[in-house]
């Protein structure tokens, strides 16, 4: 797995700003979501290191800076609560404790010239690149371009389920070509996104976080698809369908509680895209949950831990 991005140009090279780095060691089958959740919470970006054994080290940067006179003691222990609280959460939801925490205090540097260096345009799946926006590039004529910047952007592109869900939505726009599509959970945006680019015409990307909101907002604005690709806090009950392809890349047991909504969300004949599972009794779990529904897995992709399904309607 690649290191993440520090953090965004936004937030980089303030003057007076210290940065705190929050060291965490997560099992590996957490990674994904706990790294996708703090470049969320922090604004800012992470890092995850190469793993060794049941465990990665995942490093979240957060700007420190004390507000109304307190001192970055203060700030510092506000932001290791919060981060013990999301994450604890966060970690609940596959059974697991949470992790022990260490940190250290930086001071700031001029990251905007140091950090960018690293970032270069990659394909993520073929036929679609990944850049960063101080970068150009030339597409091949049988590329798509999608502009993100490190943080957020590549908090979500380099982990395997990401990578597996956006293959399964850009293959399924290729050559379905749905009128209407459904992103649950879109964090940066990433695969409503690509759907967009695919051929996707309608898209609603939700989220129950409101900086996710706002960064898939942004994002959207970026590449210019804001006609297309609609990003809101809706919650899911509220929603209404039909779409002909929902998508949704979380964990497991959210999954299994969303399925009677995306069940009447989706068009007759429609497809579901599932990714945040893990290999073997997961995967096997939502397919029979899924198939009582008439949504039968037709597809599936693994990498290592991880697996991601697609699923048709044949209910109608």
């Amino acid at each position: 797995m690649k290191e993440q991005g520090i953090m965004s140009g936004e937030t980089a090279g303030d003057k007076g700003r210290k940065w705190l780095k929050i060291n965490l060691q997560v099992p590996l089958r957490a990674v994904e979501s706990v790294s996708d959740l703090l470049a969320v919470i922090s604004g800012a970006g992470v890092e995850v290191r190469p793993h060794e054994g049941a465990t990665s080290e995942v490093s979240a940067f957060f700007a420190v800076e004390p507000q109304d006179g307190g001192d970055a003691d203060t700030a510092t222990a506000a932001i290791l609560a919060l981060v013990r609280d999301e994450v604890g959460g966060m970690l609940a939801l596959y059974d697991l404790p949470a992790p022990e925490l260490t940190h250290e205090l930086l001071d700031d540097q001029d990251w905007a010239t140091s950090w960018q260096q690293f970032f270069k345009p990659f394909e993520i799946v073929p036929g679609l690149v990944i850049k960063p926006s101080w970068e150009s590039y030339r597409p091949a004529p049988d590329q798509q371009v999608l502009e993100m910047d490190p943080g957020m952007a590549f908090g979500t592109g380099q982990h395997a389920s990401t990578r597996m869900a956006l293959a399964l939505v850009t293959d399924t726009c290729r050559t379905y070509r749905p009128a209407s599509v459904l992103d649950v959970g879109t964090g940066t945006g990433i695969l409503a996104l690509g759907a967009a680019l695919f051929g996707a015409d309608r898209i609603l990307a939700i989220d129950n976080d409101p900086e996710a909101v706002r960064v898939a907002t942004a994002t959207v604005r970026a590449n210019r698809l804001r006609e297309r690709i609609r990003v809101s806090a809706e919650d899911l009950a509220a929603v209404q369908g039909p779409f002909a392809l929902i998508c949704a890349n979380i964990v497991h047991n959210v999954l299994v509680d969303m399925a009677p909504d995306f069940r009447r969300l989706l068009a007759p004949g429609g497809r579901i895209v599932l990714a945040g599972l893990l290999r073997g009794e997961q995967e096997r779990n939502i397919g029979r949950i899924y198939s009582a529904l008439g949504l039968r897995p037709v597809h599936s992709l693994q990498h290592e831990e991880w697996a991601a399904l697609l699923l048709l309607d044949t209910s109608r």
